[in-house]
């Protein structure tokens, strides 16, 4: 029986359980998430996208999905044509419930954004520029949403001191046995004065929590396949108060980093920081400006904790295809911030540079 066949017959009920009256034609997986079971279900009418939410890691989907109703009932209330980004409309389950839960299995529908294409590299100017203003255009819709009314649906997330805390008592047990994981568990120790960066100037009230995406990274914006502008934004789940500094953070990460050597790209930083703060330079403070390398610089570091952490951990939270998967992708998350740390002074210079312009530009 073909491949195609066999996840059709699996996830057949369970897509029916959303295609209302449609018939449902093909169901193919879809892209490449570390987290979620993505699936996109072909109808005789319209697509949509049905994903199993990974409970290991979101252990109340139905804080999830309320969120995404509230971004939905928010950007509702924005003026005509203000809002350039769409985010997936959510489809009922039979009987109303926006997810549907199977032995334990809790699954979610949402409208399929047709004509549109993910990227996993950045091709152009153009595109940086677009993942520039889709961040910051997200967090320009959500200035005005009030936190505080939004789930923390992953509690401890991008809270860097909580990982780093874990990864040491994970470590504790478990020594470096390779030059791998050597070189990662001495960088780590070389660099963990950097972890409270950005929680230490939120606990002194430098920073205030906003609405944010959580993990803006470049696959995750839709871009339309005939204009390449960015126009939808997807896999909200981790969406929640928090510091746009991740956000930015990790948007730059994914979208800066280049290969063989490792390293990031200073000239496309500041394209997607200039698009970024065309759209969001007017709610910056100087405390904002003041943090945003320490993000740069910060979530790399974050990030390359975590993946070592779940390798010594035995591959529980990323997905992997291979061992020491998430170990290579630790060395390489390391690599990346200590590239940056080479870059430094240009970095902060272009953050000098586009705060200037910024400013006179909102006189």
């Amino acid at each position: 029986m073909p491949a195609f066949d066999r996840t059709l017959n699996a996830r057949l009920p369970i897509a029916r359980r959303f295609a209302s009256t449609q018939a449902i034609t093909d169901i193919q997986p879809l892209g490449n998430g570390l987290i979620n079971d993505t699936f996109l279900v072909m109808t005789d009418a319209a697509p949509f996208v049905l994903q199993r939410i990974n409970t290991a890691v979101f252990p109340r989907p139905a804080r999830i999905m309320e969120n995404l109703q509230a971004l939905n009932k928010h950007l509702q209330t924005k003026p005509a044509g203000s809002v350039k980004l769409r985010i997936p409309d959510i489809l009922p389950a039979v009987g109303g419930e926006y997810y549907y839960e199977q032995k334990g299995d809790y699954w979610r529908a949402l409208r399929y954004i047709d004509h549109t294409e993910s990227l996993e590299v950045i091709g152009s100017t153009h595109d940086a520029a677009q993942a520039g203003f889709a961040l910051g255009h997200f967090h320009r819709l959500l200035s005005d949403l009030d936190p505080g009314i939004l789930h923390d649906t992953l509690p401890g997330f991008h809270i860097t001191p909580n990982y780093l805390n874990r990864y040491d008592q994970v470590a504790a047990k478990l020594p470096a046995s390779s030059a791998d994981s050597r070189y990662c568990a001495d960088f780590i120790d070389r660099h963990r004065h950097i972890a409270g960066d950005l929680e230490t100037a939120r606990q002194q009230g430098l920073l205030t929590p906003r609405v944010i995406h959580g993990d803006p990274k470049l696959n995750n914006f839709l871009f339309d396949r005939h204009t390449g502008t960015i126009v939808g934004v997807v896999d909200l789940d981790t969406v929640k108060p928090g510091l746009v500094h991740y956000d930015i953070g990790d948007c730059l990460r994914s979208c800066c980093q280049t290969t063989a050597p490792v390293g990031f790209d200073t000239d496309r930083c500041a394209i997607i920081l200039a698009s970024y703060l065309a759209e969001a330079g007017a709610f910056f403070t100087e405390s904002d400006y003041a943090y945003l390398y320490p993000a740069i610089r910060l979530i790399p570091f974050e990030l390359g904790i975590r993946f070592l952490t779940d390798h010594l951990e035995s591959d529980r939270y990323f997905k992997v295809t291979e061992p020491g998967q998430n170990l290579r992708r630790a060395a390489e998350q390391f690599q990346l911030c200590e590239a940056i740390g080479r870059q430094e002074p240009a970095i902060r210079h272009i953050i000098a540079r586009l705060k200037k312009q910024t400013l006179e530009s909102c006189r």
